[in-house]
């Protein structure tokens, strides 16, 4: 009976290897995986039945992959041996070697350890399911690093789209391909192509109302940086997709992992289409005789939440490959309880600074930068006297008073958001990680609004624009981060957290939706306005 039970344990254990020496490896430093060694596997060797040798407290310390592999080998090969339905007289030295890992590894004793390992022991019984349910569950440590690589280097290209597309709305060149295909363009070759490409700008809105005198030289330039920023999106498409096959065909990608790349693949599509959707909103005539063409900024505002969102879900899917198990899985009572109070702010603190950066969408969509380029008063005043320029809900996506003081306040609200919250929990008994991590969102936070005075006072050059850009992208990673670091065990994890990924895939599905039914229309949804 005792063999049969050794041989099942033998079974699981060869699923949860892998997912638990990377656990291990995330719990404890290699300073204290190389202390520790000698130690316990001496230990163990010499007395194999002891509590402190289970298979929880070698995985809780970390420090003998070695002796786990070891022990899962003889007891296969006593499984292989035992198959028979004479173990016990043709492979009783099998059996024994099944009885021994079963000893050291299967005890019942594991989450009981001695008070040598009873920290230890206590965080195994949540590192375990913690692996079994994470995105790394079923993957080798190798692959796990691998993939987090890949998803890490696609998030690093899509945030040097948003900082491409940036720099293109702040040249004016977005609106200077006038027609969009799935599979992409062909840039014109000869001079009879350029001119063919320069006619068809030269009916847009645009160049009639802002560009007239625009020069085939100049279209090159504006022409260049937009097919730029769409042939780099679809690089980015291959960046993913290449990679995305390759593991698919080594067996990688497992059931939970696949959909989460599913949704990834989804959000990229519909992120080219709502580009398109947006650029399009700028090549009807404006509603107004005096109106500067422009895309609405409502679509903007939808374009870069999309890259936001496809970045978002890259970046914690990265670090979630890198860092399987909750650092909390096994933390002390005390900081789990600080980490709860840190997280109860940090999430709505992650909320106002994405809030924020929307808010930044709808000033760059109206050109709102160029206007009250004083600070901390707006023509004079605290609030500006044109605030309610416009009757209605309009007001304060469409006016150009309006948008900017809301992003002043915002900005303003974040910056002392954060600053209360790191001197609340500079002190608190936090992992050190998710110390780093907070007094980071402190300075990049301060950065970030410094930055902001200084491109509004400065009328926003091309490089200030796309530096305050790049770091409000900055400072979302960094939110990003700090949350990762105080997730919950996995088993603790909200039915919002477990649901994550169709109720994303159903709000991309809805995305479609709305942009093919209004793409049906001869007009945005909401015509950008200018004042």
């Amino acid at each position: 009976m005792r063999v049969q039970q050794a041989l099942r344990c033998a079974q699981q254990l060869r699923a949860v290897l892998q997912g638990s020496t990377l656990a291990a490896k995330s719990l404890v430093g290699p300073a204290g995986h190389a202390a520790a060694e000698g130690l316990l596997v001496r230990q163990c060797m010499q007395r194999p039945g002891e509590r402190s040798c289970t298979f929880g407290s070698i995985i809780s310390a970390g420090p003998s992959r070695l002796m786990i592999q070891q022990g899962v080998t003889t007891a296969w090969r006593g499984f292989a041996a035992s198959q028979t339905h004479r173990a016990a007289d043709a492979a009783p030295a099998a059996g024994g070697a099944a009885m021994l890992a079963w000893r050291r590894m299967c005890t019942a004793a594991a989450f009981t350890a001695t008070k040598h390992g009873a920290q230890a022991v206590g965080g195994a019984s949540a590192v375990l399911p913690a692996v079994q349910q994470s995105l790394a569950a079923g993957l080798s440590h190798s692959a796990a690093k691998q993939v987090s690589a890949w998803l890490g280097f696609s998030a690093a290209w899509v945030a040097s789209m948003v900082v491409l597309g940036g720099v293109t709305r702040l040249t004016r060149s977005g609106l200077s391909m006038t027609d969009w295909k799935f599979t992409g363009e062909k840039p014109p070759q000869s001079q009879a192509d350029w001119d063919a490409e320069f006619a068809k700008y030269q009916m847009s809105p645009e160049f009639q109302k802002v560009n007239s005198r625009m020069t085939l030289d100049e279209f090159k330039f504006i022409y260049w940086m937009e097919y730029t920023h769409r042939m780099w999106g679809r690089i980015l498409g291959l960046v993913f997709a290449v990679p995305a096959a390759y593991f698919v065909a080594r067996g990688v990608v497992t059931r939970r992992l696949g959909t989460r790349l599913g949704l990834l693949f989804l959000m990229g599509g519909t992120q080219g289409l709502v580009g398109w959707w947006m650029v399009k909103s700028g090549l009807q005539a404006p509603t107004k005789e005096y109106d500067t063409p422009r895309v609405s900024p409502y679509r903007l505002a939808a374009h870069l939440a999309s890259a936001f969102s496809i970045y978002a879900v890259l970046l914690w899917s990265a670090l979630s490959l890198a860092a399987p198990v909750p650092q909390l899985a096994a933390a002390a009572p005390a900081v789990q309880a600080a980490a709860a109070r840190l997280r109860g702010a940090a999430v709505p603190l992650s909320c106002l600074i994405a809030i924020t950066a929307a808010s930044g969408a709808f000033v760059a969509g109206l050109d709102a930068g160029h206007a009250y380029n004083t600070f901390p008063l707006m023509g004079g005043r605290i609030v500006p006297e044109e605030y309610w320029a416009i009757p209605g809900w309009r007001n304060a996506f469409e006016n150009t008073a309006a948008v900017q003081f809301h992003h002043r306040v915002l900005a303003l609200t974040t910056l002392a958001a954060v600053g209360a919250t790191w001197v609340a929990h500079r002190g608190a008994p936090l992992p050190p990680s998710t110390h780093r991590w907070l007094g980071a969102l402190a300075a990049v936070t301060a950065g970030q609004v410094a930055l902001g005075v200084t491109t509004l006072l400065t009328y926003v050059p091309v490089s200030l624009g796309a530096a305050h850009q790049a770091n409000a992208l900055a400072l979302f990673s960094v939110a990003l981060a700090l949350l990762h670091s105080l997730r919950r065990p996995l088993g603790a994890a909200t039915p919002a957290a477990r649901l994550f990924t169709p109720l994303a895939a159903a709000a991309t599905v809805g995305v479609w939706a709305v942009v093919l039914r209004a793409d049906k229309g001869a007009t945005p949804l909401h015509p950008a306005v200018s004042h």
